[in-house]
């Protein structure tokens, strides 16, 4: 039997598995879909297009770490996501910036408004929606209450499903509106996209003599544990070896002390018989429709496909096991109640020496790319095999 069994293929798992077949282990990866790459899974439509198919993934960071593994597998390239949103019948960029002022406001308000930015703020080039809201300057107070009514509360409400009037102004804390012109959606060192999608990344990953990949392969039927005697069952035999577990970690233990929350996503693909549906890669609808934005993925690849592209309308809702459609988990609902939850099932799985917990279902724990690559090769590095 393998040295090492990981559950999951996307990057945590896939990351592992690549930095373990490197030492010399023997890796299986079991996979419950019917693709390696986990969300991430890209590949061409019916209509040429290549489309990511559990949502848009745009590569950014500052992690030079991060970037220089991931071209061991792919070439890439230069990409600085724009994303525009519908605010009042105009579309204008997000985040907030000075050219989203300019088409807002009448030009009068829009330079008056644009001084006391810079005034207020020197030296910045980005501000929070809250320290907006907070500041003791009338007219900078008002535009912070502007933008989070216009651009934030109603998104934020569909997004987690909440109504409009509990969004919390804190939650935006994070959120910046830009001093000045730059358009980007993110403002990383590092922005790139892969040049032959990301599914070719697993598939060089996971291209190793040491690594064998099930597919359509569920782990909660092939893995039982032994909670008295602390062993690990695989198809009924023993192992002993390690278990990297990389997927919902309530599901693996039948959800025996309840489902953990998430925020989920039906996702409406539409192809269309023109060159292009819209002017950018993403829209923002805040507050209008019940979708949240719509994704043309030929902006992410720069496909030059005549007469026909596809497009994608994402409408959150709350994640559930017994969902009539096949949905996926996507957000953890991070708060003290759902943590504490978490922690018992953590604490059960840690009665066992041999399993490690990676990635963001595991972990009930968001993650970036950059921040899922790396959190995963510390995993590997520390490991005891």
């Amino acid at each position: 039997m393998e040295d090492v069994i990981i559950v999951g293929s996307g990057f945590s798992g896939s990351v592992i598995a690549h930095e373990l077949a490197q030492k010399g282990k023997k890796v299986l990866v079991i996979e419950k879909r019917n693709h390696i790459g986990g969300n991430m899974y890209e590949s061409l439509d019916s209509n040429g297009v290549s489309v990511h198919w559990y949502g848009p993934h745009i590569f950014h960071t500052n992690s030079k770490k991060a970037f220089d593994y991931l071209q061991r597998f792919s070439k890439w390239f230069k990409y600085e996501h724009k994303v525009i949103g519908q605010i009042d019948g105009e579309l204008v960029p997000i985040p907030f910036n000075f050219k989203s002022i300019d088409i807002l406001f009448d030009a009068d308000k829009s330079e008056i408004l644009k001084e006391k930015l810079l005034k207020c703020y020197p030296n910045q080039k980005k501000v929070s929606i809250l320290d907006l809201i907070n500041h003791n300057d009338n007219k900078i107070k008002e535009f912070g209450e502007y933008v989070f009514e216009k651009v934030f509360a109603n998104y934020t409400a569909k997004q987690w499903g909440v109504p409009v009037g509990e969004v919390d102004k804190s939650v935006i804390n994070r959120v910046p509106v830009n001093l000045g012109y730059d358009e980007r959606y993110f403002q990383d060192e590092i922005q790139y996209m892969p040049e032959n999608g990301y599914t070719l990344i697993f598939e060089n990953m996971l291209n190793h003599h040491n690594i064998k990949v099930e597919l359509n392969s569920d782990a909660t039927k092939r893995i039982k544990f032994n909670f008295d005697s602390q062993e690990i069952f695989v198809d009924g035999t023993k192992f002993n070896g390690t278990l990297v577990y990389t997927g919902a970690i309530d599901e693996i233990l039948d959800y025996k002390f309840g489902q953990l929350p998430y925020r989920s996503l039906n996702l409406v693909f539409e192809q269309h018989e023109k060159t292009h549906y819209q002017s950018n890669s993403v829209v923002n609808y805040p507050n209008d429709f019940d979708f949240t934005r719509i994704t043309e993925f030929k902006y992410l690849s720069k496909q030059e496909i005549e007469e026909k592209t596809t497009i994608l309308k994402e409408f959150p809702l709350q994640w559930d096991i017994n969902l009539e459609k096949e949905l996926d988990p996507y957000y953890p609902i991070i708060n003290e109640e759902n943590q504490k939850n978490y922690e018992l099932y953590r604490n059960e799985l840690s009665k066992f020496k041999n399993i490690y917990l990676c990635g963001r279902l595991a972990e009930y724990k968001y993650y970036n790319m950059d921040a899922a690559i790396e959190k995963a090769l510390e995993v590997s590095q520390n490991m005891e095999v």
